[in-house]
């Protein structure tokens, strides 16, 4: 909880851009300029916005290093309900390729991106969705912090000692329904949400039906990156911490990495969730953030 509770990123300023969908919703964007010909993409976590921390810390590292960053808002997440019955999820992946294009269409001859936690589950996807089928502007991509296998991870934060945690996640998940109910009352009923204790309920009941899936069981196969990473055909890095509260030992796929010329794991001792304290080049950036503009740079 470091990055939350004690950590400062004062000196990153954003322009805002809303981007129309075709289906009639919206995604806003949030740029961040320093007039480079490189572009990182940047997905924030379950419940998480543009203005976190963890976000404007990878900002800040890049616009360092020379590239400009655009930090996105998943639908709903962005201070303003969206406008369609669906909202975002682990496997949205949609949405971030839309954004992706809309940078490589925007002047950037290279576009890389960098995902935390959920984002990063969003992000490893495309990148193995795509295949060998990547741009030559897209430069890779890094996920941090992520829960690459759903089912696993979901039965890791139904633990006791992570109950503080889902109850964070489900308070803020509960505003996001209520703000919707008068547009969508019986999709986003919560009449007895306070039963729900786990992601497997809360995923039962919203995400799976809400997006197409049969339930939180098909939801977690068929968006869980770690399913689809033996595709990626451009560079990529896993970033999870060996001490991640949140990840099951299935998010840490070693065997695949190892055989893997494109698929990248790396493990360190400590980092936590989104933590990564010190190491950077500078003494107010992370080690995840030095981490990703390093690989970026070097799979340029």
């Amino acid at each position: 909880m470091h990055p939350v509770l004690w950590r400062r990123v004062g000196d990153v300023v954003y322009r805002r851009e809303r981007l129309e969908l075709d289906d009639g919703d919206f995604l806003d964007l949030d740029w961040s300029k320093v007039g480079g010909n490189k572009v990182v993409v940047v997905s924030h976590g379950l419940e998480g916005c543009s203005d976190a921390i963890y976000v404007k810390g990878m900002v800040r590292a890049f616009n360092r290093a020379g590239w400009d960053a655009v930090a996105w808002c998943f639908r709903g997440c962005s201070g303003e309900p969206n406008r369609l019955q669906r909202s975002y999820h682990s496997g949205a992946t949609d949405d971030l390729w839309r954004v992706a294009e809309h940078a490589a269409h925007s002047g950037y001859n290279r576009v890389g991106l960098v995902g935390f936690s959920l984002g990063g589950n969003v992000t490893l996807k495309l990148l193995g969705e795509r295949g060998a089928d990547v741009p030559p502007w897209l430069a890779g991509g890094v996920g941090i912090s992520v829960p690459c296998d759903l089912r696993a991870s979901a039965e890791t934060m139904a633990r006791q000692v992570n109950a503080i945690y889902m109850r964070r996640f489900l308070i803020s998940l509960r505003a996001k329904l209520r703000a919707k109910q008068g547009r969508f009352p019986a999709a986003m009923d919560d009449t007895g949400f306070e039963q729900i204790r786990t992601f497997r309920q809360f995923d039962d009941r919203y995400t799976a039906p809400l997006h197409g899936f049969r339930d939180a069981e098909d939801y977690w196969a068929r968006c869980s990156a770690r399913f689809v990473l033996e595709r990626v055909c451009c560079p990529a890095l896993l970033l999870n911490a060996e001490d991640d509260p949140f990840l099951a030992p299935e998010c840490f796929p070693r065997e695949l990495a190892s055989a893997h010329p494109l698929f990248h794991l790396e493990i360190p001792p400590h980092g936590g969730h989104v933590g990564f304290v010190g190491g950077g080049r500078c003494s107010d950036e992370y080690f995840s953030e030095r981490r990703a503009v390093e690989f970026l740079l070097h799979s340029n």
